[in-house]
């Protein structure tokens, strides 16, 4: 599977991976211990709208017949283990189920946002979420505030009003952001703990 620049790459646990640079990049990794990633319930927005089911896309599949010593790197318990196969591990045809490795382009992000006055929560942003079994709450929210209309009238736009008592990691992958034009470019991130 190929991730492009301005994709993002979900990986489930306990699947093999690799990854192959074919040139530089950049960008963040995210590990959750509980949970999977899902899209988040529309409510009100209804059938369409933020990120749609159709837009993602899982790899083909493929076999790599492959003799020659590899080194599988496994993470258990927050340590890291080694171990040499003398052949690929990518040796499968294909996998059963949807419990597979994704994509999604962030371009396709449908954006939602306020047509009259004030500016909505920004987890209208959410992209996917990892919910805890605690109802509202969640392990951790992928959220991205993409190009858009802001056309509320009569409005004083302060930083967003956060509804929700999570720790926030800010990441810049492409243009500016709203909130800090300057000094938060391309790559630049941010934590901000609660």
């Amino acid at each position: 599977m190929t991730v492009a620049p301005l994709e993002i790459c979900v990986i489930q646990r306990g699947i093999r991976f690799s990854i192959d640079l074919t040139e530089f990049s950049r960008g963040w990794a995210c590990e959750i211990f509980k949970g999977h990633f899902q899209i988040p319930d529309l409510g009100p927005i209804g059938a369409n709208g933020l990120a749609n089911p159709r837009d993602f896309d899982i790899p083909v599949a493929a076999y790599e017949k492959v003799s020659e010593e590899f080194t599988i790197v496994n993470k258990y318990l927050g340590e890291f283990f080694e171990c040499k196969m003398d052949h690929s591990p990518f040796d499968v045809v294909a996998w059963h189920g949807n419990y597979a490795p994704y994509k999604y382009p962030l371009k396709k992000f449908n954006t939602m946002n306020t047509v009259s006055f004030d500016h909505p929560d920004p987890s209208i942003f959410t992209v996917l979420t990892a919910q805890t079994d605690e109802p509202g709450v969640a392990t951790c929210d992928f959220v991205i505030f993409p190009p858009r209309w802001m056309v509320g009238e009569k409005t004083f736009r302060p930083p967003y009003y956060h509804r929700n008592c999570m720790s926030e990691f800010m990441g810049n992958i492409h243009g500016t952001y709203d909130a800090k034009e300057a000094g938060f470019g391309p790559g630049c991130s941010s934590l901000h703990s609660h």
